[in-house]
């Protein structure tokens, strides 16, 4: 069924809820927001919203020329910013599937995407080009998009049940699966994370995370319900990455562990006050005393900690700094989603009970791309027997104000002498040792053996002297290897694989 917007609701220039598409929301921001800057790099390259809607559809005719239509899948691989936002607008206004690639992926990340995305096109320049190319992908550039006269885009009525994107995971628990997200599941978790995070107009968004995220991807969306306008940095981060962001005027930075980390690093040697007021963080567990060096490092900003994932984007949003009264709360359900703590046959916990975190409402995403057993797996029918839910394999347990208390994967939690541990646990213990710059733990290897690894100054037996003083000794790691820098997937997150080939190397 095609459900279109009424003319005269168009002319009455309709809040954003009402919209069924990402595409009419772009559209909304467009006139409401028309002159303000939508996105912009730290440099001068930028579009305002209204520029935005219009250079997709100028984007949208060319690649409709080019034989893109509703449903086909176009791979896009380019940098964050303007022109990632353009052909984003244009391969939404055709009903296309949007899949967005990491900009620098790797030959053997970007052939297995396309492999398993099967698109009919690749939007994507220099190498990433040429390589997609040699994959046997058809191939545009960002050259074959602008200038000169664009074909005339065709007028596209989307139903929010249609797909937006398929976003991929990580791959860090095997290889990537893409995520079908629907507009309506995608305008539902925009809107509900909107109102518990709160953006506003004026805000200026630095956004240093991939759009390959959908961390980093939804920013824009955000940013579209306020006018607030999203700054996307053009180099590596280095010791400027304060002045840059004064520069810019940045009052809200979505943050990883890793980042939140450096950020508050440079700060201490940089101590001219910035204008952020607000960090958000999802993707890892921020440890308490990470928190504890943002907030000193960056007086007066608040931290808002989150809990999800890609499968529903988001779960919980805690209200800022309510991990100061309620420590190791990530903030309760979505407004309009529920949520359960369940035991191993799926029926909800009490109140302070861990068990599986599973999270239900129109939030849930349609499972995975070409993978039905892993989609009977995660997405089910939910505790309440109301639609489907999420079961995400994270264990947790909930307050009797409903608050959420993350405590680790199933294959993050372990028996050690006895003892039951979680990865998320023992980091947070080695965050709070002084002279610790960031840490991370797996659970034992083959050999029994417990293993954590640091980025220090510090010496191996020091680190574990650290943990002994403040977990005892009987739940003391066997091993602490010193890195100087941990590895880090290109979502940010801790790069496991990586941790284990470092194992060797410890004393």
């Amino acid at each position: 069924m095609t459900v279109s917007i009424p003319p005269e609701a168009v002319a009455m220039r309709p809040a954003p809820q009402e919209h069924i598409s990402l595409v009419g929301l772009l559209d909304f921001a467009a006139r409401a927001h028309a002159s303000q800057t939508a996105v912009r790099t730290a440099g001068a390259e930028l579009l305002t919203w209204s520029e935005l809607e219009l250079t997709g559809q100028r984007i949208a005719g060319r690649l409709a020329a080019a034989g893109v239509g509703r449903g086909d899948r176009v791979v896009v691989s380019l940098a964050p910013g303007p022109r990632f936002a353009a052909v984003l607008s244009a391969v939404l206004r055709l009903g296309a599937i949007l899949v967005p690639a990491r900009h620098r992926a790797t030959a053997y990340e970007l052939e297995w995407q396309i492999r398993d995305a099967d698109p009919v096109l690749v939007v994507a320049e220099g190498g990433t080009a040429d390589e997609a190319e040699r994959i046997g992908a058809t191939v545009m550039r960002l050259t074959d998009l602008s200038g000169g006269d664009a074909p005339a885009a065709p007028s596209v009525q989307i139903n929010g049940s249609e797909t937006a994107f398929l976003i991929y995971t990580s791959g860090s628990t095997g290889r990537p699966k893409g995520i079908v997200c629907p507009h309506s599941a995608v305008l539902f978790a925009v809107r509900a994370i909107a109102k518990q995070v709160g953006y506003r107009l004026g805000d200026v968004v630095w956004n240093r995370l991939p759009v390959s995220f959908d961390y980093g991807l939804y920013q824009l969306f955000l940013c579209a319900l306020t006018g607030a306008e999203l700054v996307v940095p053009t180099g590596e981060l280095s010791a400027r990455e304060l002045a840059e962001m004064r520069a810019v005027g940045a009052t809200v930075v979505p943050v990883v562990p890793a980042l939140a980390l450096t950020l508050a690093r440079l700060a201490r040697r940089d101590r001219t006050p910035t204008g952020v007021r607000l960090f958000t963080n999802t993707g890892a567990a921020l440890p308490p005393a990470h928190s504890a060096q943002l907030r000193t490092a960056f007086p007066g900003a608040g931290v808002v900690l989150m809990y999800g994932m890609s499968e529903c984007k988001r779960i919980t949003v805690a209200p800022p700094d309510e991990d100061l009264v309620h420590p190791g709360s990530v903030g309760g359900s979505l407004p309009g989603t529920r949520l359960f703590v369940v035991d191993a046959a799926g029926v909800p916990l009490p109140p302070g009970e861990i068990g599986e975190i599973v999270s239900a409402g129109p939030h849930v995403m349609a499972g995975y791309w070409h993978s039905p057993t892993e989609t009977a797996r995660r997405f089910r029918v939910a505790p309440d027997g109301q639609g489907m839910a999420v079961f995400t394999g994270d264990r947790g347990k909930l307050d009797e104000a409903g608050r959420l208390y993350f405590v680790g994967r199933d294959d993050d939690i372990f028996k050690y002498h006895g003892w039951r541990m979680s990865r998320t646990e023992l980091e947070a213990v080695l965050a709070d040792i002084p002279g610790v710059n960031a840490a991370a733990a797996l659970p034992p290897g083959p050999d029994g053996r417990l293993c954590v690894w640091a980025e220090t100054s510090l010496s191996p037996s020091q680190v574990l002297d650290g943990i002994r003083a403040r977990l005892g000794p009987e739940r003391t790691p066997d091993r602490c290897v010193v890195l100087d820098r941990l590895p880090l997937t290109a979502h940010g997150k801790i790069d496991v694989a990586a941790l284990r080939q470092f194992a060797g190397t410890g004393s």
